[in-house]
């Protein structure tokens, strides 16, 4: 009974901030960040299915994954906030095959996108990027508020994991104490040596 009531609030925040955030990395083409949240929402399901299916093991390999989540979103908090000369203006989440920045700065709360037509080429219809006006809130704050936001969820999840381990193996152990490995097991019924059933019947 206790295991079943620790399933309910493990998967859902977890589940929908990593899918929230896989879209807007998709949307930026962050390679990097898109194959770091691949592999959360991965472990994610394998930690769900361990509270569902009483595999504690499953669940202990989520909660060392939470220790690299908090890291590498650490390392994404200090990536735009330019710490220990990284730049965020770098090709690094794109493993250097694109130009592509966070999808947030070009979209982000106010933001206004000027283009101007490519001179130089005739019969192209296409626009050069010039500048983005009118931005609220920059778009690395955002990317910080997310990877914050992210560290917070792995924590309140690692501390969930960890009640839930404790709660399967307290069950078990009960389960051991009650007569998993009990000598004299509770059908045991107390029979009369042989020799006084043989006294009963001579008399």
């Amino acid at each position: 009974a206790l295991s079943r009531s620790c399933n309910s609030p493990f998967p859902s925040p977890l589940q929908l901030a990593a899918l929230e955030r896989q879209v807007f990395d998709f949307l930026g083409y962050q390679w990097a960040p898109i194959l770091a949240n691949f592999l959360h929402i991965i472990i994610v399901i394998l930690g769900l299915f361990g509270t569902i299916q009483y595999r504690p093991r499953y669940i202990v390999v989520y909660a060392i994954w939470t220790a690299i989540w908090v890291t590498w979103n650490i390392f994404i908090i200090c990536f735009y906030l330019e710490v220990g000369g990284l730049s965020k203006d770098s090709e690094l989440l794109t493993f250097n095959i694109s130009r592509h920045q966070s999808w947030w700065s070009e979209n982000g709360p106010g933001c206004v996108r000027k283009e101007a037509s490519m001179s130089g080429i005739k019969g192209l219809d296409s626009h050069s990027y010039i500048s983005v006006i009118g931005c609220a809130l920059e778009y690395r704050y955002i990317e910080v508020m997310h990877s914050s936001f992210q560290i917070l969820i792995a924590l309140v999840g690692f501390v969930y994991a960890c009640y839930v381990v404790s709660v399967f193996t307290e069950e078990e152990d009960s389960f051991d104490f009650i007569g998993g490995f009990d000598p004299f097991p509770l059908y045991h019924v107390n029979e009369k040596p042989t020799n006084l059933l043989f006294k009963q019947t001579y008399l």
